[in-house]
């Protein structure tokens, strides 16, 4: 016969359970004088109430009058509501302390969640006391209307539409449910005031939650009313100052039907392929939403806001349980221990009184906005013990708990008396609402006051839902005042593999890396290494930052370091074979020196050069040691030294050897005055060769000293295009270098082309054979060492340039002094004064006679 006979069915032994525990048989004294009456009491003075009792069951787009509305589906969670605040000031006036002989009366009103139900109870409420009639005055400041504050209404769609009204008189307009931060506006709303956080609060819960997880590609989507539009800008605008994109913004209409709108924004949603969608909406422009998400089987992170957080419209759709993780937000909020027990003995009380009889279709909404509860019951208790009526029920509790301290103190009241007796004094809403504040109410351990702009100084719990077969569990995980603080840990992730889901438009980026946008929004980017000479000290930079002067850096670098510098170390590899090739050739220069000196005087140490052979081998010897100055870390002294010396040594060498070239040129080419000039070219001529080559040799090396920068002065020219580079000393300028070096290569060649066609002197020891073949290995080795010198890098330069001195060391050695040692050691009979008589006494060679 009526909806809320039904609910009887759904009493169960728990909540019979709950009822035993409760403590009923303890109820306060003033149980006993609960009245019945639900939606209006009198009292001294009277306090109004705009609560959603019924919803809407007409259809707007078909409304021709202002009548044709009709709201004949009662609202259980709305009725509660009402239900509360008879709850709350029937407590207060069993209070003797807080408002001493005065009692506070109550009109309850339904506004049916439309702004054209509610516009009548409101002019109802602003009718002169004790009359249904409104005064047109000039001033109202000495104007008492019925009522002295308005408790509600419960959403943001309704406020834009009274709230200015209600304004006008300065009438004190609080919210239990209103949370659009535009009405902190005082300028326009001189009056609102609510017992919920404001959006703006909840906007930057949410932003935070994001941030949390590192969400940062989402969309939002809001109902096409006050509530979600505001919500949905604001967090929009918010979002973007934390660098969150919002991929897509869409409104699901709210007075024509949703189901083509929400179609569309899921397409939008899927599309944009992020994870996680804000849902800034009403309780049913919300189920509409997720009863298309169920169909289409969409899960991913829902962010629910508080005016569906806890709605069980949303949270009893079947198929709930598929959609994957809602986070939620709900006001924080105290029980009311009292509350249930005094519903229990209401509908007690109602029942007991029940007289079966039809609702009278013509009785004035006005006058009873629920004709149909007076068939309450006990079985009807369960409605107030759903948690979002819970909740809500502690926001009615607080608003009017509110205005009777701001009586309390507006009325001058101790514990016993107060100062001004309404029944006789004037009391103004202008007044009360000065008084509302600067109160301060302490309300189950929690204190609270508004500020200036009429918010509460509340925060939010952060809720999730968690599932079972047939319900909804609100579970707690963290709460938000001013800072969110969440345990990350009790989260349960209602997602294929159980982990935090990601919503990234793009990965973030690595070290080093510089984020390039594409599209029109700022998390798509891609991912940019920074170049070698560049770096990125911040993430948030938009460009790689050049390194300074001396300065470099590697690919994907967060900063720039100057260079480090190695060199050929002695514990190298390189060092060591290097070092052991020079003991090598060191060794066979003492042991040739050995040789020759144990066998001066003789016919072929003198034919070798006598003392000059020695001079040779001190050279050669020289050569090898200066090479130690390209080991090791380079200075500016070893740097002066290093090319200079490794030219000049091998000068003196080729020089004593195209001495002895110039006596083989002499004896050969002219046979008949060689015998006489020969002595003269030995001694005095041999001298001035030897000093005269070396003499340009030493010139060569000193302008190659003076032209060279120093070590010091060549690292600072240096364009630092690198982290980590070999330091070799600088061999600048190139000319001056292929001059040195040219210089002996040009000594060995003219001793090659003055050798290479001598006769052989038939029965004697072939000189010139010894002559051409270690200098033209001296020739081949440089010649060959320009191009490959020049192809290498400095670290490879050094060495090629310490191994190319080390084989044409050798090769002199092997190539000159070897094939007579071999005579010594091997044939020592041959070393005699006819063996060689044609280099000692300057006699030519004997072409060999043709057969």
């Amino acid at each position: 016969k009526l909806i809320l006979k039904t609910m009887a069915k759904e009493w169960t032994l728990l909540w019979l359970c709950g009822l035993l525990g409760s403590g009923f048989s303890e109820n306060p004294s003033w149980f006993k004088n609960i009245s019945t009456s639900l939606f209006k009491s009198p009292g001294d003075i009277l306090i109004g109430g705009l609560f959603p009792i019924n919803k809407l069951t007409s259809d707007l787009s078909k409304r021709v009058k202002p009548d044709d509305l009709e709201c004949n589906s009662v609202s259980t969670y709305g009725l509660s509501l009402a239900l509360a605040m008879k709850f709350s000031l029937d407590e207060i006036n069993s209070k003797e302390n807080l408002l001493p002989g005065i009692t506070l009366g109550f009109e309850s009103y339904d506004t049916c969640m439309q702004p054209a139900v509610v516009m009548r109870p409101v002019l109802q409420l602003l009718t002169k006391e004790s009359t249904e009639e409104l005064d047109i005055a000039c001033n109202y400041t000495d104007y008492k209307p019925r009522v002295i504050a308005v408790i509600g209404p419960n959403n943001s769609e309704l406020v834009p539409v009274i709230g200015k009204l209600i304004g006008f008189f300065s009438m004190p307009l609080i919210s239990y449910g209103a949370t659009s931060d535009v009405f902190s506006d005082k300028e326009t709303f001189p009056s609102f005031m609510r017992t919920v956080p404001s959006d703006r609060w909840q906007v930057v819960a949410m932003v935070q939650l994001l941030k949390k997880f590192e969400w940062n590609w989402v969309s939002v989507v809001g109902s096409d009313d006050e509530y979600g539009q505001k919500g949905q800008e604001q967090f929009s605008s918010m979002a973007n100052e934390e660098s969150i994109c919002v991929a897509y913004q869409g409104l699901i209409p709210v007075y024509s039907d949703p189901e083509q709108a929400v179609k569309e924004i899921l397409n939008r949603i899927v599309d944009a392929k992020v994870g996680v969608v804000v849902v800034f909406s009403l309780p049913k422009p919300a189920r509409d939403f997720f009863i298309e998400v169920i169909k289409r089987n969409m899960t991913g992170v829902w962010v629910a806001s508080t005016a569906w957080a806890l709605s069980d419209d949303v949270a009893t759709l079947p198929g709930i349980n598929s959609i994957g993780t809602v986070l939620a937000f709900a006001d924080i909020t105290r029980p009311l221990h009292l509350f249930t027990p005094y519903i229990y003995e209401l509908f007690t009380k109602m029942e007991e009184m029940q007289i079966p009889q039809q609702p009278d279709a013509e009785i004035s909404p006005l006058d009873n906005p629920c004709p149909r509860c007076s068939y309450l019951s006990q079985a009807n208790v369960s409605m107030v013990q759903i948690k979002l009526v819970q909740r809500s029920a502690f926001s009615v509790y607080t608003a009017i708990y509110c205005v009777a301290h701001a009586l309390h103190n507006l009325l001058g009241c101790n514990a016993t008396h107060c100062a001004l007796n309404p029944r006789i004094d004037n009391v103004y809403p202008w007044q009360l609402l000065q008084s509302l504040q600067k109160v301060s109410v302490d309300l189950e351990g929690v204190n609270f006051k508004f500020d200036k702009e009429g918010n509460p100084n509340f925060g939010y719990d952060v809720m999730q839902w968690n599932f079972s077969d047939t319900t909804v569990q609100f579970d707690i995980i963290g709460f938000f005042y001013q800072n969110l603080k969440i345990n990350k840990n009790n989260i349960k992730w209602h997602m294929k593999n159980g982990k935090v889901p990601l919503s990234t438009c793009s990965s973030d980026c690595g070290i080093g890396q510089v984020r390039r946008v594409k599209g029109f929004h700022s998390c798509c980017f891609d991912c940019i290494d920074c170049k070698e000479g560049t770096f990125l000290n911040s993430s948030d930079d938009i460009q790689c930052k050049s390194c300074p002067a001396g300065q470099w850096s590697t690919l994907r670098s967060t900063s720039c370091v100057y260079p480090i510098y190695t060199y050929l170390d002695w514990s190298n590899y390189e060092s060591i074979g290097l070092i052991l090739g020079g003991i090598l050739v060191l060794a066979s220069h003492v042991w040739v020196g050995a040789l020759f000196f144990k066998h001066r005087g003789t016919p072929l140490v003198k034919t070798a050069g006598g003392p000059l052979s020695g001079l040779m081998l001190l050279s050669l010897a020289g050569t090898c040691l200066s090479l130690v100055l390209f080991l090791g870390q380079p200075g500016d002294i070893v740097c002066r030294l290093q090319e200079p010396l490794n030219a000049f040594f091998p000068t003196v060498a080729l020089s004593v050897i195209l001495t002895i070239s110039i006596q083989i040129v002499c004896i050969t080419e002219f046979p008949e005055k060689s015998s006489d000039h020969l002595e003269n070219i030995r001694g005095r001529g041999s001298l001035f060769v030897i000093l005269g080559c070396c003499g340009v040799q030493a010139g060569l090396c000193g302008w190659y000293a003076q032209e060279a920068p120093s070590l010091t002065q060549y690292v600072a020219s240096l364009e630092v295009t690198y982290v980590k580079a070999f330091l070799r000393c600088p061999v600048e300028p190139m000319l001056n270098f292929g001059l040195m070096l040219g210089f002996n290569v040009l000594l060995a060649l003219v001793s090659f082309m003055a050798t290479f066609m001598a006769l052989k002197p038939p029965g004697h020891y072939n000189l010139a054979r010894d002559i051409t073949i270690s200098t033209l290995s001296y020739c081949v080795l440089w010649v060959m060492f320009i191009p490959i010198y020049t192809s290498l890098n400095d670290k490879d330069k050094s060495i090629a340039q310490v191994g190319v001195s080390l084989l044409s060391n050798i090769g002199l050695v092997v190539a000159y002094f070897f094939p007579k040692c071999q005579l010594l050691v091997k044939h020592p009979e041959l070393n005699t004064d006819d063996h060689f008589r044609t280099f000692i006494e300057g006699v030519p060679p004997t072409p060999p006679e043709e057969s």
